[in-house]
């Protein structure tokens, strides 16, 4: 792991289930030019969904080169979220945010996230974003208009296996309220950072 372990920069970690506003309060979160922060783009096997761009929102590459990249022990951390469906964060992607001598900030889901915060225990904060219920979480997701009824059935059955780690992170913030759960990941960074 070269570069990455001798590197001073953090380690942001943002996970929660699929619709609770986790990718919202990163993109907030990096607009705060103080805090130094550059985002992580996931690679992952999967087709790109609506307006993604390659190499923006993630490195959308083929299955094959995917497992190829896992046998060259290129990821810092990996998952098949779902069948045929990798996800992972590649070590050069950290390198290339470390070298810009910026911090990391991930929206990653919570196995990879807590894979992150057991690697790099003292570098790492890792933040659970927990929606108000699993109900709301499903209403969020049917407005997002980008998935079948079967996908959004299958996001909201891993909801709940994802909810039981939030003890796992180091804080669990509360997506009830968005404009304060805003405030507190800004204040909560930027102690972690500063």
């Amino acid at each position: 792991m070269s570069k990455v372990e001798k590197s001073k920069g953090k380690l942001i970690v943002f996970s929660a289930p699929s619709g609770s506003g986790k990718t919202t309060i990163v993109r907030h979160l990096l607009k705060q030019s103080e805090l130094n922060l550059e985002f992580s783009i996931s690679a992952t096997s999967r087709e790109a969904r609506g307006t993604e761009v390659d190499g923006t929102d993630y490195y959308f590459i083929s299955l094959k080169d995917f497992k190829q990249h896992i046998k060259n022990e290129d990821f810092l951390e990996w998952e098949e979220v779902y069948r045929d469906n990798f996800y992972g964060t590649l070590k050069s992607e950290v390198e290339r945010i470390w070298a810009m001598g910026k911090h990391v900030i991930f929206d990653i889901d919570v196995v990879g996230g807590l894979r992150i915060k057991k690697k790099f225990p003292e570098e790492t904060l890792a933040v659970f974003v927990k929606p108000p219920s699993v109900d709301e979480l499903k209403i969020r997701l049917k407005k997002r208009s980008t998935e079948s009824e079967d996908k959004i059935n299958m996001r909201v059955a891993k909801a709940s296996v994802e909810l039981a780690t939030a003890p796992q992170f180091d804080f669990i913030i509360y997506n009830d309220n968005l404009e304060k759960a805003l405030n507190e990941s800004v204040e909560l960074v930027s102690k972690f950072v500063h």
